[in-house]
């Protein structure tokens, strides 16, 4: 089987690599360098070229704030490509993978939020996101939506944000009024790989198990590393953003317990793996 990888060096995308590792698969690993998912000529020509069977799309433009004052450039990256690449795929006949987000709800939730909930973002961010998932739905029936939140791995995120302030301050402030649930790209990836095993197409939640504040997901962080800091909890509107964060992003994987089981963690169990293997 041949799978191609979109945002290759991206945290999910270097994860889901290192877990097709081994495996009876040719992998085809890209980042925007190698294609140009806005463009819709080198897409369907590299498509042309490479015949992939799977393409896992992990690209997009995640920075939350700058999507607000670069509406154009994320609707590009966010809505365009996926558009692109689900077309392109099925020309070939291949299915579809598209990374989504607990962004494109508004929340205001107040139980965790299943997959036939409705949408409402409130970002740029989360807008482009959800016209990406209708793309791909329009586009293609073979297409596997995956909707995440709070996702750290191989890359920059909250988790090591939090260690390196921890070592050079002696308090510091997290949002408490924000809660959600940390997810592992290791048990992300897991699921994503499940489900195109075993050919189970739709629109799936998938995070980690349990529920946290910001403020209670840096406390936790600190305990497992070690690091004598002491966290202050504060406000949403004490920490203003350009864009606006959902306060309630649980999401429940309600497909996945449905159909093909739920193999994620609890957060905290897999935030312990992550932070002894960083201390390796």
């Amino acid at each position: 089987m041949k799978i191609l990888i979109t945002g290759a060096n991206g945290q999910l995308g270097r994860e889901i690599q290192k877990q097709l590792k081994g495996r009876d698969v040719e992998v085809i690993p890209t980042d925007v360098q190698d294609l140009d998912i806005t463009d819709v000529l080198a897409v369907n020509k590299f498509f042309e070229e490479k015949r992939p069977e799977v393409v896992i799309n992990c690209a997009a433009h995640t920075a939350v704030d700058k999507c607000e004052e670069q509406y154009d450039l994320a609707y590009k990256i966010n809505a365009i490509g996926p558009k692109n690449l689900a077309a392109a795929a099925y020309n070939v006949g291949a299915e579809i993978v598209q990374i989504s987000t607990d962004y494109v709800f508004d929340g205001e939730a107040k139980s965790p939020i299943c997959e036939f909930d409705e949408e409402n973002p409130q970002s740029a961010y989360g807008k482009t996101k959800l016209e990406g998932e209708k793309f791909v739905k329009a586009l293609n029936p073979k297409y596997y939506i995956v909707r995440t939140a709070w996702l750290y791995g191989d890359g920059n995120n909250f988790v090591k944000t939090m260690i390196s302030l921890g070592k050079n301050h002696d308090e510091l402030k997290v949002v408490h009024d924000q809660v959600g649930t940390p997810t592992s790209t290791v048990d992300l990836a897991r699921v994503v790989l499940k489900l195109v095993d075993e050919k189970n197409y739709g629109t799936f939640h998938c995070t980690c198990k349990g529920v946290c504040s910001w403020y209670d997901f840096a406390v936790e962080i600190f305990r497992l590393t070690g690091i004598d800091v002491k966290v202050n909890p504060c406000t949403t509107e004490e920490f203003p953003r350009p864009a606006k964060r959902p306060k309630y992003s649980v999401l429940r994987n309600y497909m996945l317990e449905l159909t093909t089981g739920d193999i994620t963690r609890d957060w905290k169990e897999s935030l312990k793996e992550y932070i002894e293997l960083l201390q390796k």
